[in-house]
């Protein structure tokens, strides 16, 4: 395994990190403690949840991931072993079941760890992170920025900062971090903690993969020069980037197809670049989904890679792609794909 500071905190976690969104909906409790069993028998210390999950979010799953980290982390002899992350959920009309309204507000934050430190059955929590801004971003299925001038949001970052700033002077929680954020607003959030000496976002948890590269245009250089690396999630696309989709080995229980309300690859040109990469794959005889994760273990900004499986077959090949490591001529040909169809995940 390798591992990598999170951010300037001192925090060694691994380049792979166990996701775990699936615990609870398409994994029993117990399949949840054999994944993180084997994961840190391989080295993996970096476990991150949220207390929305499993996903799709809704009200009979709620919490279950955390619950099972949490009879998992019970019997475990030794807590600091682990790195775990979790989230605070931001606005959504359709998880109001967590609370209403879902704000960032200090009674809101505090009420979110309080739940999270009692399911997952610790004392504090290693990476908090806000799952998404509160105002009108470029998150969940979206490219870019549309400015709406009736937005009723306030910049209310300041509040937030001095929120998680007590909670970590409390123990409650070590470092923070954010999720789904524009460059405008990681950028935001180090500028307040840095003239208010208050503590600073460690990392930025956004889509990175073959399919959604958008992260290089304006964040890389800040978690490069600003020390708030990448937590990518979705390396995989949902599993599209394995290639069993297109090789047609893909099952009715598969998350494309048994969320087909999750349609964030389902394009054209999604379905088109990937073939182009299953291509690079069997040319040069690599697993594409290993050929798919060690492009992003490899990238300087990438500080974890989250993975995420429903088999242990998928746990075992998505953590070996940290011994995989990508020729040059590799590069260039998924560079050519990537200069033909750039991005064709929002």
């Amino acid at each position: 395994m390798q591992y990598s500071e999170l951010g300037g905190t001192g925090l060694k976690v691994s380049k792979i990190c166990l996701g775990t969104m699936t615990f609870g909906e398409q994994n029993t409790e117990a399949e949840g403690h054999e994944q993180l069993d084997y994961a840190v028998s391989q080295g993996v210390n970096f476990i991150d949840t949220a207390e929305m999950y499993s996903v799709p979010g809704r009200p009979e799953t709620q919490g279950s991931t955390e619950r099972i980290i949490g009879t998992w982390l019970r019997g475990r002899a030794k807590r600091d072993e682990v790195v775990i992350a979790t989230k605070v959920t931001g606005p959504s009309a359709g998880l109001k079941h967590i609370r209403n309204p879902l704000r960032f507000t200090p009674e809101q934050i505090r009420t979110a760890v309080e739940g999270s430190l009692n399911r997952l059955q610790t004392d504090y929590i290693d990476l908090y992170q806000l799952h998404w801004p509160e105002r009108n971003a470029n998150y969940f299925g979206k490219r870019g920025y549309k400015h709406n001038p009736d937005e009723a949001w306030e910049d209310n970052l300041l509040e937030v900062l001095h929120t998680l700033n007590a909670l970590k002077v409390e123990g409650k929680i070590r470092h923070c971090g954010v999720s789904n954020e524009t460059p405008w607003g990681l950028m935001r959030y180090l500028h307040l903690s840095e003239v208010h000496d208050l503590s600073r976002m460690a990392s930025i948890q956004n889509p990175y993969s073959l399919l959604n590269r958008t992260f290089e245009v304006g964040l890389s250089e800040i978690a490069m020069r600003e020390q708030a690396g990448l937590l990518a999630y979705s390396p995989m696309a949902f599993g599209l980037l394995s290639g069993k989709y297109h090789r047609k080995q893909d099952q009715p229980c598969d998350r494309i197809n048994k969320f087909s309300q999750l349609s964030r690859y389902n394009s054209r040109n999604c379905q088109e670049a990937t073939a182009r990469y299953l291509a690079i794959s069997e040319d040069y005889g690599l697993n594409m989904a290993q050929m798919s994760l060690a492009f992003i273990n490899q990238q300087s900004f990438t500080t974890a890679n989250i993975i995420g499986a429903t088999t242990m077959q998928q746990l075992k090949e998505n953590i070996g792609s940290i011994d995989v490591v990508l020729s040059q001529d590799v590069l260039n040909e998924i560079e050519a794909v990537h200069e033909a169809i750039p991005n064709p995940a929002p």
